[in-house]
């Protein structure tokens, strides 16, 4: 598996060439072995892409992310097939019954809650005991909503009362940016083994192409969350796009070990979707701490 994210942010053209990228410039040209590639992260729109690289990133199923004009990530490429069983696993995806869902849905909003609940204990705030006790509040399905409870203490202690995540500033463009940075690398867990983000769990909005991997994405959200209120200042300049752009390499405590975010995704994921096919029990996903 790829560990680089490579970030173009100047004209070039990028083609391929013998298992390798080249990103070519008036002065210049950088060759990567796709091997060591996981995403790239396109932030100018000054850039040319050959369709024998196209093909080769789907191939090797790296993820493709190009930005606007505001360098906020608005559109991603990503292989058709994934997996050689691609139509097997679609129809156990679409067999997945409600009880099961809600029960998934349940404990990914509780590892989420015990991550917020973490970062605000680390910032030595008073609600993360409130936050804490909530964990065990939340039933199958999520039916009392702990999960939009907890977020509206969650976002006031951290950022600051009288915050919300509809208002225009510098933090939420910031938030933003790392949040698609990580629904990117979740849809390419997801597609890689061969299932649909269209199909989610409990984010089922007919508009969304993306409704599987913004359930499975939400315990990973306070990583982001957590760089944005250490590094993110009066502006969300190039240097900050930069680091959060670099949030996959972040380490964290997974099981017995130590692992890049990347890596936990994968097995994030790939646990969850066990549990869904019933080959593995809920109680078994396995959580991780930012180490």
């Amino acid at each position: 598996m790829g560990f680089r994210t490579i970030f173009i942010e100047s004209p070039c053209r990028l083609s391929y060439e013998s298992g390798y990228l080249l990103v070519r410039k008036e002065d210049s040209t950088t060759k990567i072995h796709l091997s060591e590639v996981s995403s790239i992260l396109l932030q100018t729109r000054q850039v040319y892409i050959s369709a024998y690289l196209m093909s080769e990133l789907a191939k090797n199923k790296i993820s493709l992310v190009v930005s606007d004009e505001r360098k906020d990530p608005i559109g991603q490429y990503l292989p058709l097939y994934g997996a050689h069983n691609t139509s097997k696993r679609i129809m156990e995806q679409l067999a997945w019954g409600e009880p099961i869902k809600k029960r998934v849905w349940q404990h990914v909003v509780r590892e989420k809650i015990r991550q917020q609940a973490t970062l605000l204990k680390e910032r030595d705030l008073p609600s993360a005991q409130t936050l804490k006790r909530s964990i065990d509040e939340v039933r199958s399905g999520d039916v009392t909503n702990r999960e939009a409870a907890a977020a509206r203490i969650y976002f006031q202690e951290l950022f600051g009362d009288g915050f919300t995540r509809s208002v225009d500033c510098t933090i939420n463009s910031a938030l933003n940016y790392g949040y698609a940075i990580l629904l990117s690398a979740v849809n390419r867990e997801i597609v890689s083994r061969g299932y649909l983000t269209q199909c989610g769990i409990c984010h089922r909005n007919e508009f969304n192409q993306f409704n599987l991997a913004c359930d499975l994405m939400e315990p990973f959200r306070p990583v982001v969350d957590r760089m944005v209120d250490e590094w993110v200042g009066a502006e969300f300049d190039s240097d900050a796009r930069h680091i959060l752009a670099d949030l996959l390499n972040n380490t964290v405590l997974y099981k017995d070990g130590t692992y890049k975010l990347s890596s936990v995704i994968s097995l994030y994921v790939q646990d969850c979707l066990n549990a869904l096919n019933k080959k593995l029990a809920v109680s078994d996903i396995a959580g991780f701490d930012i180490k």
